[in-house]
């Protein structure tokens, strides 16, 4: 799991921020000014990022809960597009907190932080359970079509929102409202532990699933679902991974790059994400324009067919 920030880091980013705008716009021309400056630009493309993931994750959003009949991956992609959207909207409130002042208030700046962490987890815990499931789709494909639970997809998707969002709540009280030192350490492990464990599971079983892709495409084009997962994993481990692992560190009270970097690769991803669907999707030997639903069905759609070349 993302590491949680804890109270001193909360406050240390809440009150630096605040130091770096006042004396950015008390000091013009000193090193204060022009890092503001940087800072400032990247807040607004960190909020164009997350309009354009924003619409793009609720066009998926749309799509797979309205138009499209789901099956067990298009489960999986529903629920990280959920995901990705609250991430994203959490990240805008952060954005803008350079330009409006409602976030200066300790409490709300602790509970958008809080809930950012806990979607940026969510999402990382459904991609492992994307890849291991298809890792899994290819290794075992008559255990896979034959023995699967049904709504192991869906099972999944609950209990892995359930388990983080009661683990952040719970983190989240210990730590501002009962002020234990002693629990809060605990959950500190608890979400490093957590952290470490999906994010292996998620490089395992992606590379196994490369290796597998890799083989096979020696001889035939590899399937559309597959490369879709690998894209994803890919984007996630350049852009997501950065913010789990500068948490970590935050916590030691070492810097090694802006904290607004990490969320402006993480935005990134998430906002990349609807676009690998619909570039995978799209043929481009079909000159006619097709319907975005049609597209996306054709990403996400090819898995009975995905399963048989691969087995």
């Amino acid at each position: 799991m993302a590491v949680f920030p804890s109270p001193e880091q909360l406050e240390y980013v809440h009150n630096n921020s605040t130091e770096r705008r006042e004396n950015g716009s008390l000091l013009p021309g000193t090193e204060a000014s022009e890092e503001f400056s940087i800072k400032y630009w990247m807040r607004i493309l960190s909020l164009l990022i997350t309009l354009v993931g924003l619409v793009g994750n609720g066009l998926v959003l749309w799509l797979l809960g309205v138009r499209i009949k789901r099956n067990p991956f298009s489960v999986y992609i529903l629920n990280l597009s959920g995901a990705d959207t609250l991430f994203l909207c959490c990240s805008f409130l952060i954005s803008i907190h350079e330009f409006i002042t409602y976030l200066y208030f300790p409490f709300m700046f602790e509970v958008v932080i809080y809930i950012t962490y806990m979607f940026y987890t969510v999402g990382l815990s459904i991609l492992a359970a994307i890849s291991t499931e298809r890792c899994l789709s290819v290794l075992s494909p008559i255990w896979y079509k034959c023995h699967r639970p049904v709504h192991t997809s869906g099972v999944v998707c609950a209990v892995l929102w359930t388990l983080i969002s009661l683990l952040g709540v719970t983190d989240f009280v210990v730590c501002f409202y009962v002020y234990s030192d002693y629990l809060c350490h605990d959950f500190f492990i608890i979400e490093v532990i957590w952290f470490i464990i999906f994010t292996c599971v998620l490089c395992i079983s992606s590379l196994t699933l490369l290796l597998r892709v890799q083989c096979s495409s020696q001889c035939q084009q590899p399937p559309r679902l597959y490369l879709l997962v690998l894209l994803t994993v890919l984007v996630f481990l350049l852009g997501g991974l950065p913010m789990g692992i500068m948490d970590f560190i935050w916590r030691f009270h070492k810097v090694f790059m802006p904290h607004w970097l990490p969320l402006l690769l993480a935005c990134v991803n998430s906002s990349a994400n609807p676009f690998i669907y619909f570039f995978l999707g799209s043929q481009r030997q079909r000159r006619r324009r097709e319907p975005i639903r049609v597209i996306l069905q054709r990403a996400l759609g090819d898995e009975e067919l995905g399963d048989e070349m691969m087995g």
